[in-house]
């Protein structure tokens, strides 16, 4: 679905991304993995042409996306920002229907397109005609995703989603995110640096440092096939609660089966699973 193909992009003869090739299958769930600095934001910007590449090239479904125009193909991405990115002076039903409109739908469809997302988000009804500024942050962030979901995308991006919520509001709200089945059929990229969240949520892994791929792969590969000393630093303080989390016992990860199985009975079917 979606095909970078040596992208590059510096600023100030300072390189962000260097030679950065990748493919996303459709409806998989692609994750930018990083520190600060590695290019992860500067890549996700690059597919929807917020920011036009130095060289390189992106496609979409297997067309180069420069042969359109921009603001064309932003109308076919979703994009969902760090924090929300909502207008302000606009309320949430004019924050929502702003794709819905460009695309000339009439006040039927998007009425029953904003009900229906917001039935499948858990957002009542009553919050369209406030404020962003009046809604709580996990609430915010439900509309910023609603927005990026109207028109039905095939592709999502999502920067930091969950970046500026706290620990609790942010895994409760992550939880909710995989079990929707409004993403299950999408084309996903998403940006994070946090470890958890990348192996809770990816289908691959795209591990960055200093505007390159350090290794690309399943959380499975990353953990137990790590592609140089890079990734092993990079994942060494985490690896045991990242393995808990990846291995499935009956479908369940082990993480969540602790209390049940015990911690030796657990280090037991790691030493299974990795042998």
């Amino acid at each position: 679905m979606i095909k970078a193909e040596k992208l590059s992009k510096s600023y100030n003869g300072i390189p962000a991304v260097h030679q950065l090739s990748f493919e996303v299958a459709r409806g998989e769930n692609l994750i930018l993995l990083g520190t600060s600095g590695c290019g992860k934001t500067t890549t996700l910007r690059m597919i929807n042409r917020l920011i036009e590449p130095d060289q390189g090239t992106v496609y979409l479904d297997g067309k180069d996306i420069r042969e359109g125009e921009p603001e064309t193909l932003r109308r076919k991405i979703g994009y969902v920002l760090q924090n929300h990115g909502l207008f302000p002076h606009y309320t949430v039903a004019e924050n929502v229907e702003i794709v819905p409109r460009l695309l000339k739908w009439n006040t039927k469809q998007v009425q029953a397109r904003t009900e229906e997302l917001f039935g499948k988000l858990g957002l009542d009804l009553s919050l369209l005609k406030k404020h962003p500024a009046a809604l709580s942050g996990g609430q915010q962030q439900r509309v910023g995703l609603a927005r990026a979901l109207m028109a039905d995308p095939p592709v999502l991006l999502m920067d930091e989603p969950f970046g500026a919520l706290d620990s609790i509001t942010r895994i409760g709200i992550r939880k909710e995110f995989l079990e929707l089945d409004e993403l299950q059929k999408k084309t996903i990229i998403m940006v994070t640096h946090d470890i958890q969240e990348a192996f809770e949520m990816g289908d691959r892994i795209c591990l960055m440092d200093k505007g390159r791929i350090m290794q690309l792969g399943s959380p499975e590969q990353l953990l137990f096939e790590p592609a140089n000393d890079f990734v092993k630093e990079f994942l060494k303080q985490q690896h045991l609660h990242l393995e808990l989390k990846v291995l499935k016992v009956r479908g369940r990860s082990a993480w969540n089966m602790m209390d049940e199985l015990g911690s030796e009975a657990l280090r037991n079917l790691l030493n299974d699973y990795k042998s």
